[in-house]
C-alpha cells in the first residue's frame, strides 16, 4: 500500500498516520518492556551479590579466596603457555620482544656512511619543511635535546620556528633559543607578548614559517635523525601532501627506555574518528591550510586531532611512513604520561570529532569514551529509517546448533525488521526436518533448499537471491548472539555509502577471541588470519584496538553485514572458493570497488567455530584448503605483495598478536 501511494502520489490519510503511530507505539512499549526485564535481572543479581558480600562467612574467607585466586591465575598462565615448557617459551618471547625494541632506538640511527649518503642525496623536489614548536616554560635539557634533534637531521632544508610564551621565571628559554638562532640561520625565534595556549602559540609559529611543507613538533620531544629525509622521500616518490610515521613514548630522558611503541596502520578514517592514532609526526603541504586555520583555539588540548581530521579531509595523498621516527617524552604533566594532566583535552577531542562528523553529513550521533582510554571513542551513528535485514544461515543437520543460533536471535535482538533465510543443504537427520517444520510457523523465517555438493559460496549466494531485505547478514549456524543491539551496531556502519562489509567481535565458548578483524598475508599459508586471536574477552587489544570500531581489510563471513546492492555489485561470494577464504575474497572485492570494510567490537557473538564442518587441518580438507589458498594467493597477488594497509609491516606475519618482527 505504501509503495502504491508513493508511486501514485496518493495523499497520506489519517488512518496511515494512526497505523504508523500504533506501530511506533508498539515498538516503544516492546523495547521498554525489554529494558524493564533486563533492569529487573540486574537488580535481582545485585541483591544476591550484596547478600553474599555482606555475609560474615564471606568476609572472613577473604584471605583464603585471594590465595585461591592466585593459584588459579598461575594455573591459567601455565595452561595458556602449555606447561613449564610454555612458560620458558613465553619468557624467551619476552626476551625477543625486548631485543626487538632496541632496534628502534639509537640502534636505528644511521651509520656514518648512511648519514653521508642521505646528506648528499639530491631529490627532484628539495622542499623546505618548516617545523613549528610552541614553547612554554620548557625545561632546559628538554629544550636542548629537541633543538639538537632537528639540527642532527640528515636532510638539511628545514626551518625551525620557535614561538615562546614562557613566563618571566623561565627567561632562560629565550636566551637558549637566541643562542641557537645566532649560530644557525634556519632557526627562527619569536618572543610572544603573552601565552596564547598550545593552539594560539602554534598559530604564531606558523606565521614565521616560509616552507612549502609544515611539520608539528612538541617542545619536549625528539626526532629520529632520518625523519625529514624519509618524509621528503615520500613527497618525491608518492607526491605526498600529508605524511605521518610510527612513534614511541620514552621515559627518564632516554629514548631507548621505551614505554610504548605505536606502529600504526595506513590512513583509516574510522580509526581516526575514534582515536587520534596519527598524532606525531605530522607534516603536510602548506596548500592544505589555504582558507583555514592551523589550530582552532576552541579545541585547545585536542587541537591536533581537530587539525588532522580537517587536513586529511583536504589531502589527496596521505602517506604513512612505517618507521619509528618520533620519540614522545613521558613526564609529569604530559599527556603521554597521563590524560588527567589535561582533563580539558577529553572534551576538546569529543568536540573535534563531533565537528568533523557534522561536516560529513552526520547529525544525530553520540560520542562516548571507552574502557581503553578517555579519548578513545565509541561513535554511535543514527540509523536512518527501518531497513529490512535478511539474515542468511547455511545449515546441514546440527539441529541443536541451529536452534541455539535462531533462539538467540529472537530472544536477544532489539531490531525488529528482519527475516531469517535458512539455506538447507543436504541434511539427513529427521530431527532437523522436524525443527524446520516448527520454524515454518514463524513468518520471519524462510527455508530454501540448496541441491548439490556443499559449496559455502553457492549456498549463501542462493540465500541472498531469496532474501528480500535491503541488507544481508551472513551468519554461521554455530553462532549465538550476546549483544542485544548487535544488528543496530552492524547496521549503523553498513548503511554508510562508503562502507562495504561490517563484522562483529566473535568469541569461543571459553570467551577468548575468535574474530576481531582479518589481516591478509597473516598466518602460515600467507593468505589471511584473525588478529587478537585467542586473547581474553576483557583484553584492550594492541593500543586499545579491541575497544573501537575500525577499518580492516576483511571481516569473517561468520557474521558479516553488507548492503544487498553492494553484494550483488561485486558478484557475491566467489563460488570457486567452495569452503575457505570466500569471505576474505568478498571483502577484497568490496575494497577494490571503493568501499571501506569495518570491524566493530560492539556487536558480540559466540562462535563455536568448526562444529558444523570440522577443522581444515588434515586429510582431504587440508588439501582442499591448500588448493584454495593457492588460488587466493594468485588472485590477490598484487594486494598480498603490497601488504595489508591496516597491519603495520613492523609486525610479524607469523603471529596474530601484533608481535614485532625479530
Amino acid at each position: 500500500m505504501e509503495n502504491q501511494k508513493e508511486n501514485n502520489n496518493a495523499p497520506v490519510t489519517e488512518k496511515d498516520y494512526r497505523d504508523a503511530y500504533e506501530k511506533e507505539h508498539y515498538k516503544a512499549v516492546y523495547l521498554a518492556n525489554r529494558v524493564a526485564q533486563l533492569e529487573d535481572q540486574v537488580d535481582d543479581l545485585q541483591f544476591k551479590l550484596d547478600r553474599i558480600k555482606n555475609n560474615p562467612i564471606w568476609k572472613a574467607s577473604g584471605p583464603a579466596r585471594k590465595c585461591m585466586h592466585f593459584v588459579i591465575r598461575q594455573k591459567d598462565r601455565l595452561k595458556n603457555c602449555g606447561s613449564i615448557g610454555g612458560v620458558i617459551q613465553k619468557l624467551r618471547y619476552k626476551s625477543w620482544e625486548k631485543k626487538a625494541m632496541t632496534h628502534y632506538g639509537t640502534a636505528s640511527f644511521p651509520t656514518p656512511e648512511e648519514r653521508k649518503r642521505q646528506e648528499e642525496t639530491v631529490f627532484e623536489r628539495m622542499v623546505k619543511i618548516s617545523i613549528l614548536v610552541p614553547l612554554w616554560n620548557t625545561p632546559q635539557d628538554f629544550l636542548h635535546e629537541m633543538i639538537d634533534s632537528v639540527q642532527w637531521q640528515t636532510y638539511k632544508n628545514w626551518e625551525l620556528c620557535l614561538a615562546d610564551g614562557s613566563d618571566a621565571e623561565h627567561a632562560y628559554v629565550g636566551e637558549i633559543c637566541q643562542e641557537y638562532a645566532a649560530k644557525d640561520s634556519r632557526i627562527v625565534y619569536h618572543r610572544l607578548e603573552k601565552n596564547e595556549g598550545i593552539a594560539g602559540n602554534t598559530n604564531e609559529c606558523c606565521k614565521l614559517a616560509t616552507g612549502e611543507y609544515i611539520g608539528l613538533f612538541d617542545h619536549d620531544d625528539i626526532l629520529h635523525p632520518c625523519a625529514l629525509y624519509e618524509y621528503v622521500k615520500a613527497i618525491n616518490e608518492k607526491d605526498a601532501d600529508y605524511i605521518y610515521c610510527d612513534e614511541a613514548t620514552f621515559k627518564n630522558g632516554d629514548i631507548n627506555k621505551m614505554i610504548t611503541m605505536h606502529f600504526k596502520p595506513d590512513y583509516a578514517i574510522d580509526n581516526l574518528r575514534a582515536n587520534n592514532y596519527i598524532c606525531h609526526f605530522s607534516v603536510f603541504s602548506r596548500k592544505l591550510l589555504d582558507g583555514t586555520e592551523l589550530f582552532r583555539t576552541k579545541f585547545d588540548g585536542s587541537q591536533d586531532h581537530d587539525m588532522i581530521l580537517r587536513l586529511t579531509d583536504r589531502a589527496e595523498r596521505i602517506v604513512h611512513v612505517p618507521k619509528l621516527l618520533y620519540y614522545w617524552r613521558s613526564h609529569a604533566g604530559s599527556v603521554a604520561a597521563n590524560i588527567n594532566a589535561k582533563p580539558y583535552a577529553i572534551e576538546s577531542a569529543r568536540g573535534a570529532v563531533a565537528d568533523h562528523l557534522r561536516k560529513h553529513g552526520f547529525d544525530h550521533f553520540t560520542i562516548t569514551s571507552t574502557r581503553a582510554f578517555e579519548t578513545i571513542f565509541k561513535i554511535s551513528y543514527e540509523i536512518i529509517g527501518e531497513p529490512k535485514i535478511s539474515i542468511v544461515i547455511a545449515n546441514k543437520d546440527h539441529v541443536e546448533d541451529l536452534r541455539r543460533c535462531v533462539t538467540s536471535i529472537f530472544e536477544k535482538s532489539t531490531w525488529e525488521n528482519y527475516e531469517i533465510v535458512i539455506v538447507e543443504n543436504n541434511s539427513e537427520s529427521k530431527e532437523i526436518f522436524a525443527y524446520y517444520e516448527e520454524l515454518k510457523n514463524n513468518p520471519r523465517i524462510k527455508i530454501v533448499t540448496y541441491e548439490g555438493a556443499f559449496n559455502y559460496s553457492k549456498v549463501n549466494n542462493l540465500g541472498v537471491k531469496e532474501a528480500t531485505g535491503e541488507y544481508i547478514l551472513l551468519l554461521n549456524n554455530d553462532t549465538q548472539v550476546i549483544t542485544v543491539n548487535w544488528m543496530e551496531e552492524l547496521l549503523m556502519y553498513a548503511q554508510r555509502p562508503d562502507v562495504g562489509a561490517v563484522g562483529g567481535k566473535l568469541y569461543y565458548a571459553d570467551k577468548t577471541i575468535q574474530h576481531a578483524g582479518v589481516v591478509i598475508g597473516l598466518g602460515a599459508h600467507r593468505t589471511a588470519g584473525h588478529v587478537h586471536y585467542k586473547q581474553k574477552r576483557e583484553n584492550l587489544g594492541y593500543m586499545g584496538r579491541l575497544c573501537y570500531a575500525q577499518n580492516m581489510t576483511a571481516v569473517t563471513g561468520a557474521c558479516l553485514m553488507v548492503k544487498k546492492a553492494a553484494y550483488e555489485e561485486v558478484g557475491g561470494l566467489d563460488e570457486s572458493f567452495a569452503i575457505s577464504l570466500n569471505d576474505v575474497d568478498l571483502c577484497l572485492k568490496l575494497r577494490k570497488a571503493g568501499y571501506l570494510n569495518v570491524f566493530t567490537p560492539f556487536a558480540e557473538l559466540y562462535h563455536f567455530e568448526s562444529i558444523s564442518r570440522g577443522l581444515d587441518d588434515q586429510g582431504e580438507k587440508a588439501k582442499r584448503y591448500e588448493d584454495e589458498s593457492a588460488r587466493f594467493r594468485e588472485k590477490w597477488k598484487q594486494e598480498l605483495e603490497a601488504g595489508d594497509p591496516y597491519f603495520n609491516p613492523n609486525f610479524s606475519l607469523d603471529k596474530p598478536d601484533f608481535s614485532l618482527r625479530v
